[in-house]
């Protein structure tokens, strides 16, 4: 059971202050939408496959047991939302970590989970 107030008291300055500090609710929706990316387990997969190294997407369908076409799918979500980038190499496509705070979100993620 979750504790909550036996009386009902708003602190308004305490309120005012929060509210004047929270992001935009078009910012909230896009930052739900990025963890979001996190709460898949086969997009997490990806993502931890990808952090230790480059891989095209037949790679990602050997590592995750799923066919290119599913793979596809899921790297689609992970790049509109910014989480994955790629460059193409003659045929092949190679997917990668955007940046480096993609890197330490997981690394913090995985650090907690440890604890």
């Amino acid at each position: 059971m979750v504790e909550v107030c036996k009386v009902y008291e708003e602190h308004e300055e305490k309120i005012a202050k929060v509210k004047e500090k929270l992001p935009n609710d078009e910012l909230i929706v896009e930052m739900a939408n990025f963890f979001d990316s996190f709460g898949d387990a086969t997009r997490l997969k990806i993502l931890l496959a990808l952090m230790e190294e480059e891989l095209c997407t037949c790679d990602l369908s050997n590592i995750t047991g799923l066919s290119v076409s599913a793979i596809s799918h899921q790297l689609r979500v992970l790049k509109d939302r910014r989480i994955v980038s790629y460059r193409r190499e003659g045929k092949n496509v190679f997917y990668r970590l955007d940046d480096e705070h993609i890197r330490e979100i997981l690394k913090i993620a995985l650090k907690h989970l440890g604890e």
